[in-house]
Parts: C-alpha cells; structure tokens; sequence
C-alpha cells in the first residue's frame, strides 16, 4: 500500500476557547484529488490553516512524507511541501503578474527551478505569459485566480491546497479553472480542495471527507458520495 503523502491524525485546533477540530484523520494518497465539503463553519478553512501552521496544532500530527510538520512555522510548512492558495486570491495587486509569481519561489528549492516552474505556469494559463508585465489587480477574477493558483505552483508543492478557487467566478471562468486543475493532477502533487461547486468537485475527486461540527461524518469516494442520498439532499438540493 501506497504512504500517504500528507497524513493528519487527531488533529485538533481552534480560536481562544473554542475547539473547532475536534480529533480528525485525513490522507492524502500520491498524486491524488481530495475534497473537504461540509457547511459554512464545519472546520474546513481552519483544518488549511492548522496544517499550514498558520493556527495552532493543539493535538494530534500532521505529516508530509513521513515526516512531522505539525507545529513548524508556516514558511517551514511551505518548505516541507505543504502551500495553499488561500481565499480571497490575495494577491499583490499592484506588482505584474510576474512578480506575483515570483512571490511563490520563495525558498531556496523553489528559487532555484523559478525559470522552469515559471515556464509550466504560463504553459498551464497562456493568458498570463499575454498579460505578463499586466498589473494583476487589472485582470479579471478568473485570470486574478489563475495567478493565485499559480504562484502557489511556483513554490513546488507536495500537497496544493485551494480554498474556494471557484468563489465569485463565472460559470465559465469555473469550468476553466476546473479543468486546470485536472491537469494539475498529473503533476508529481496531491491537491486538497475545498470548493462550493460540490456537484463539480466530487466529480473530479479521488476521495472525499465531510465535515460537520468539526468532525468527519462520512467519507468515500467522489462518485460514492455523489449517490450518497443524504449528501446529495443536504448539500446538493436532490
């Protein structure tokens, strides 16, 4: 059997008093797609964050490749292999495209392959090597998530983590963005996706968790959850 390439067990965290995570277990097999759905307030973007230590570990381990990046500081989990493409894009909106880009290379293992990770990134989203001197806070939505998707790229990933790539796109725009992402899924990575398009997200997944009130309350395959009766009346309206 196949080690994960990033494994959480028992992993618990929260805000103050408040314990959000409350003991979870997920795996992400090699070159994999999983989904984390699950209501607003379930625990999905604070699961991101207390993996990529930008909050607390307050119980359990987090691996990558075997090896313990629970507790590291957050530029040390990106190192490890762990970077997320935050909401929101977050983006540097008056610096080009480029420049956003370069922002990802940021540890010594990504600067030196900055040329040809670069290269795959415009050969993934063409419209960014057009636009490449193009201030990023005058591109559209799409082509602004495009740029976030690929500035995490550019710091080579074990494990892509996107949270919500599709917030605020245009149908068309998320079909696109989807469609990037499946062939990011050949790469040498696993991607970790939380996205409101459940209907499209699963049909892309490996492998699914549900969230509720800061636990797993069921998992399976895509397709598998996809005919789950109960999912597809909570949260698909079927």
């Amino acid at each position: 059997m196949t080690s994960p390439v990033l494994e959480g067990v028992g992993i618990r965290a929260g805000y103050g008093d408040v314990e959000v995570l409350r003991g979870i277990d997920i795996a992400l097999p090699p070159k994999s797609v999983v989904a984390l759905i699950g209501a607003n307030g379930a625990g999905k973007t604070t699961l991101l964050k207390t993996i990529s230590g930008l909050l607390p570990l307050r119980g359990g381990e987090i691996r990558i490749n075997g090896e313990p990046i629970g507790g590291l500081a957050p530029h040390k989990v990106v190192e490890a292999g762990f970077v997320q493409s935050p909401e929101g894009k977050q983006l540097f909106p008056e610096m080009t495209i480029t420049e956003n880009l370069m922002v990802g290379a940021h540890s010594k293992r990504a600067r030196a392959r900055r040329d040809e990770t670069m290269e795959e990134v415009f050969e993934l989203f063409p419209i960014l090597r057009e636009r490449a001197r193009q201030r990023a806070g005058t591109m559209s939505g799409g082509q602004q998530q495009m740029i976030a998707v690929g500035r995490a790229l550019m710091a080579l990933p074990k494990v892509l983590a996107l949270d919500e790539p599709s917030l605020g796109l245009a149908p068309i725009m998320v079909s696109r963005l989807m469609e990037s992402i499946e062939q990011i899924r050949h790469r040498d990575l696993s991607i970790l996706i939380i996205e409101q398009n459940i209907f499209q997200v699963l049909k892309m997944a490996d492998h699914a968790y549900v969230l509720e009130n800061g636990e797993i309350a069921k998992q399976g395959g895509g397709q598998e959850l996809l005919a789950d009766p109960h999912l597809r009346s909570t949260y698909l309206g079927l």
